[in-house]
């Protein structure tokens, strides 16, 4: 088993030296394709940055307040429901990240050994749509912070900007994406920490300490809003390891992950709950950071600004690489390149903007609900895919067959893997809290939806003993060649 005691056993590659690394260009030229040994690149704590950087923004903000404003959590009860749940949440994230050197592929082209190519699809159109999403109510958030700063900019046009913004940074990709997150880190983690610090100093009110209370209910949702902003990132987090060498150990690439994903996510939630406590009559939580900084609240709004644009080129970036793996699927023969890429790009871009413009008033607020629906369907999906991947397979994978019309050994469909992931879904509805539908089992919880938990717990055990007498591991032969480029020569975009 490999994981994070260890790097994967049985891979040929795992005592290789490293080989002579090629310079990487400035714009990236591959897009789901394998990244073969010679242009691997970077250091495993450029993923402490990554993930760092990329969690200082509003949306984990915003979050971090609901402890307090939604579910009426004292100071510590709230801190304390956030660790845990960041705590939690941050495994199997990190789990995932460390994927990426094994295997060079994005994590939806991974995700056919376990549901076959087109069994894969399922997934990788939720996950689209969930980047879309994102991207869209991201950059909602872009045009009005731009509008709060210079009102001579309407909000429409504030919305064009920060979605050009993040379009340029998702064609340059992923260079560019791990050097602004390492700006990202120091800068962001700086001037929120000194703003929490101008918050602090500038007076708390008498009652900050002892507003609300502790409800195992509450403290329960709590501890799941944040658990479910790691899982989150789960389909996309391996994406930006991808190119790291593959001699880079297992527990390296889980620890550096994890690390940066949990301090950066739980320093910005622990600003929203501060914020929800120092500034209560705020019209949302942002504008409360702004009033409550005093004269660092403009500084603040600037940093969030570049956060936003910064954080939703990723989402523009999974969006990509999502749609381009759905249209590989039926085109085996095609790689994608950075002129696919761009034309994909383009094309999200003038749909979110016209879904975010049209419906910029209440945009984000609708989004929450629809995200809180896709999680559903993505958390069966992280169980079976962290089993296959640690305990079914081992990370030993025929590359060539990810690619291959029919599957190769893998095939279309994956019937032990599809049967797991409705049952995944199945077991969770009961325990689901949105808007759009509540379990039964939600009212005895005291509202606290739990369907997260329920759904890793239930569906791992099952995969695991679904698949494990029915998985033949690739021979030696096949292992070694699927730490290789498929080869084959292949049409580019």
């Amino acid at each position: 088993m490999s994981g994070p005691g260890g790097s994967a056993p049985d891979s040929p590659a795992a005592a290789e030296a490293p080989a002579a690394v090629d310079a990487p260009a400035t714009v990236e030229q591959h897009t789901i394709d394998h990244i073969p040994d010679h242009e691997r690149h970077g250091r495993v704590r450029d993923l402490f940055t990554m993930w760092f950087g990329t969690n200082i923004a509003p949306l984990p903000l915003v979050t971090g307040a609901m402890g307090v404003q939604v579910f009426h959590q004292s100071f510590w009860s709230s801190v304390l429901a956030i660790l845990v749940g960041q705590l939690v949440g941050g495994i199997f994230m990190a789990l995932h990240s460390a994927q990426g050197p094994q295997l060079g592929v994005p994590q939806m082209i991974q995700s056919r050994a376990q549901f076959g190519v087109i069994g894969a699809l399922v997934i990788v159109v939720v996950a689209a749509a969930m980047y879309v999403g994102f991207f869209a109510s991201n950059i909602v958030l872009a045009g009005k912070s731009l509008h709060g700063l210079a009102p001579a900019v309407p909000v429409n046009g504030g919305i064009v900007l920060g979605a050009l913004g993040s379009a340029v940074i998702c064609w340059v990709g992923y260079r560019l994406i791990h050097t602004l997150n390492k700006i990202a880190t120091w800068v962001l983690g700086l001037g929120i920490a000194v703003g929490i610090a101008v918050v602090a100093f500038r007076g708390l009110p008498d009652d900050f300490f002892t507003r609300g209370g502790f409800t195992f209910a509450g403290w329960l949702a709590t501890v799941s809003l944040s658990a479910l902003w790691q899982l989150a990132f789960a389909p996309y987090v391996s994406d930006y390891s991808r190119y790291l060498p593959r001699t880079v150990r297992t527990p390296a690439t889980f620890w550096a992950t994890y690390g940066g994903s949990c301090l950066g996510s739980t320093l910005s939630f622990l600003a929203g709950t501060v914020v929800a406590l120092a500034a209560p009559g705020a019209d949302d939580t942002v504008a409360g950071f702004d009033s409550a900084a005093g004269a660092f609240g403009p500084v603040v709004l600037v940093l969030f600004l570049f956060s936003v644009i910064n954080h939703n080129a990723l989402n523009l970036y999974g969006a990509v690489l999502s749609l381009i793996t759905i249209g590989q699927t039926f085109r085996a023969h095609w790689t994608p390149r950075r002129t696919a890429r761009g034309v994909v790009s383009g094309t999200v871009l003038v749909v979110a903007l016209l879904v975010a413009v049209g419906v910029s008033d209440d945009f984000v607020s609708r989004f929450v609900n629809l995200v809180s629906v896709l999680l559903i369907v993505l958390i069966p999906w992280t169980a079976i895919n962290l089993i296959d991947f640690y305990l079914v397979h081992r990370g030993r994978y025929a590359m060539t067959d990810f690619f291959a019309a029919d599957g190769g050994r893998y095939g279309r469909f994956n019937r032990t893997a599809l049967s797991s992931y409705v049952l995944g879904i199945v077991v969770q509805l009961p325990f689901v809290s949105t808007d759009l539908f509540t379990g039964p089992l939600v009212a005895p919880l005291g509202g606290a939806d739990l369907s997260w938990l329920v759904g890793l717990v239930v569906t791992a055990p099952v995969y695991y003993f679904w698949a494990r007498p029915r998985t033949t591991e690739p021979h030696p032969a096949a292992a070694s060649v699927a730490q290789e480029e498929p080869a084959r020569t292949v049409p580019t975009a």
